[in-house]
């Protein structure tokens, strides 16, 4: 833990830099592209487990996909609803239920975690050069908006990573690949050199629409 809040202010510093050194349109982009391409990982990952497998712990002491999208939809709605004027740890939270199994069903789970994500892209949306620069608090702690968001989507990065091993571990069956599959790097470099396109596998499908 302590390694990943060193992590954490690191990179939160070098984005603090980056912001004074460009425009925080440009950060910002960058920030919203990222969360997108881990949107993207997580949808690819549930939609191929079926409603058991999203359920489904691998061992005893291990979270399942469930419940890491539970504990998602509550941390992002607490950190980003009303972020600018109330602290980002809310006083309704229930952190410790996050860690419970879900008791609906797949469309409530999955509504639930939208909402929360909905929250988190609209707090992207609604930083502008005016309130940038603003001090916000998560229990407490003063942040720049810049080290909040890089906490937010470290944190998000961290658990999209448990997902997909986790999803790997219960699944029974062909798996499609969500990064680019061994074996295939040279192929996928041919085709993608010097493009927007060799950062994702889901390239492809995003130009076809």
């Amino acid at each position: 833990m302590d390694s990943f809040l060193a992590a954490t202010s690191v990179i939160a510093g070098v984005i603090w830099l980056a912001m004074t050194m460009c425009d925080s349109t440009t950060w910002l982009d960058a920030m919203r592209e990222t969360v997108t391409s881990y949107r993207r990982m997580i949808d690819a990952t549930t939609a191929q487990l079926t409603d058991a497998e999203l359920q489904s712990r691998p061992t005893e002491n291990f979270n399942s996909v469930a419940i890491i999208l539970r504990h998602l939809g509550g941390n992002l709605q607490s950190r980003w609803t009303d972020f600018l004027t109330t602290d980002g740890e809310k006083p309704n939270r229930n952190r410790d239920a996050e860690f419970l199994d879900w008791d609906g069903d797949r469309q409530s789970l999955m509504e639930y975690f939208d909402r929360g994500w909905s929250v988190l892209v609209n707090a992207i949306d609604s930083i502008d050069a005016e309130n940038v620069g603003q001090t916000i608090l998560i229990r407490g702690e003063p942040h720049t908006i810049a080290q909040a968001l890089t906490r937010s989507v470290t944190h998000l990065t961290y658990h999209v990573g448990q997902i997909v091993m986790i999803a790997r571990m219960v699944h029974d069956g062909e798996w499609r690949w969500l990064t680019i599959a061994p074996g295939l790097s040279g192929d996928h470099n041919n085709r993608t050199w010097g493009t927007n396109a060799s950062r994702s596998i889901f390239a492809d499908e995003e130009n076809a629409k």
